[in-house]
This record gives C-alpha cells, sequence and structure tokens, in this order.
C-alpha cells in the first residue's frame, strides 16, 4: 500500500515561508561561466556525475570516472566529459539527443566541498578532441560536450554530516547482494552467481578501456 502524506508543499511561498532566502553572497556566488577556481577544482577530479532528463521528465544521473582531470576544459565556457566502456544503455545520449539540458557534480576525494555545473550539452565525435581523452592507448567513442550556463561551489555541511571521507564511519557491506546476486534477481536471469560474477569481475579488468 503506498504511503501517504497529510502535509505537502505545494508552492514557492509555503516553501519560503519555513526555509526563507539565500543571503546575496550565497545568490551571488554563482558565476556564468568556468574562471580560475572552477578550472583547478575540475583539473583534480577523478569523478563527476551527470544529471539528465528526456522530454517527458524521466530523469537519469550516470557516474564517470577516470584519473583525475580527465574531463577536459576547452575554454572558459566549455568542458568534455569522455565516454567510456559501459554497459550501452546509453540513457545520458538518448537523454541528451531529446533535451540537452545537464546538470554536472564534480567530486575529489577527500575534499569536502563540491562543484556544480549546470548547461546544455551535446554529443561529439571530432577525433582530435577523443584523441586528447587517449587512456593506455585508446580513444573513447564519444565525448560529452557541455557549454556552460552557471557554476558554483556546494558548502561541506553534506559530506560532514555523511562523514563520506572518513573511513573509521563508513558502514559494513555485510547483506549487501553481490552485483551477480542483484542482476540475476531483477532480470530473472538462471541462477549461476558464481559465473556471472566471474564474468562481472572480468569485464572490470579487462573492460576499463
Amino acid at each position: 500500500m503506498p504511503t501517504t502524506f497529510s502535509e505537502i508543499i505545494t508552492s514557492e511561498a509555503q516553501l519560503r515561508e519555513t526555509l526563507g532566502h539565500p543571503s546575496p553572497a550565497v545568490a551571488a556566488k554563482i558565476v556564468p561561466s568556468l574562471d580560475e577556481h572552477c578550472r583547478a577544482f575540475i583539473a583534480k577530479s577523478p569523478f563527476v556525475l551527470i544529471g539528465s532528463s528526456d522530454t517527458a521528465g524521466n530523469l537519469d544521473v550516470s557516474p564517470k570516472g577516470d584519473p583525475p582531470g580527465f574531463v577536459q576544459i576547452l575554454d572558459d565556457q566549455t568542458l568534455a566529459i569522455p565516454d567510456r566502456l559501459g554497459n550501452r544503455l546509453a540513457d545520458t545520449f538518448q537523454n541528451i539527443l531529446q533535451n540537452p539540458r545537464v546538470g554536472l557534480l564534480f567530486l575529489i576525494p577527500g575534499k569536502q566541498e563540491t562543484l556544480r555545473v549546470a548547461g546544455t550539452a551535446k554529443i561529439v565525435r571530432d577525433q582530435w578532441l577523443l584523441d586528447r581523452m587517449m587512456v593506455n592507448g585508446k580513444a573513447p567513442q564519444f565525448a560529452i560536450v557541455v557549454t556552460v550556463a552557471s557554476a558554483f561551489f556546494h558548502c561541506a555541511k553534506c559530506m560532514i554530516r555523511s562523514n563520506i571521507w572518513q573511513p573509521a564511519h563508513w558502514p559494513d557491506q555485510e547483506g549487501l547482494p553481490s552485483l551477480a546476486r542483484a542482476l540475476i534477481d531483477h532480470a530473472k536471469l538462471p541462477d549461476a552467481e558464481s559465473e556471472l560474477q566471474a564474468m562481472i569481475d572480468a569485464s572490470y579488468r579487462d573492460r576499463l578501456y
């Protein structure tokens, strides 16, 4: 039975009545291009989350990771993200083809603040760009090029509350399924967990690039 709620916020006026408004300094921290601080952060980031949606509003968030600085800064308004080998679902690509607006969240391990970037994206195959993104002698097939509309640094409170960079506070993994177990149950596959996990492990080893 679905959970029901009796007090639902339905307007910004209701929201602001409790939340209040951002200070002028907070509102002014959003910049329209990549300045030296944004560039420095992106150059050290090995991990970015890409948020996208299709025209019907169906949302997706996709993680991308590589050696630090893998996201190429082409100019103050443009950055490029390589697309490495994956599951071929192409959720982000399909969304971009319908709705180019994306949101990015850059993280640096151990750094409590994050960088948020919003803009419009396109899928490109220009060889000069793909060659710049080569790792282990292998270039990506595509790059996601984002034209930046806004960028700002997000404060550290969520990182502090979660202790995400503090190993002593990390939860144990007891009770969590292997990826093979989850795939078998979700996709109703034949129950051969060890064989499927071996295939996954081989993919992790041999199909990173």
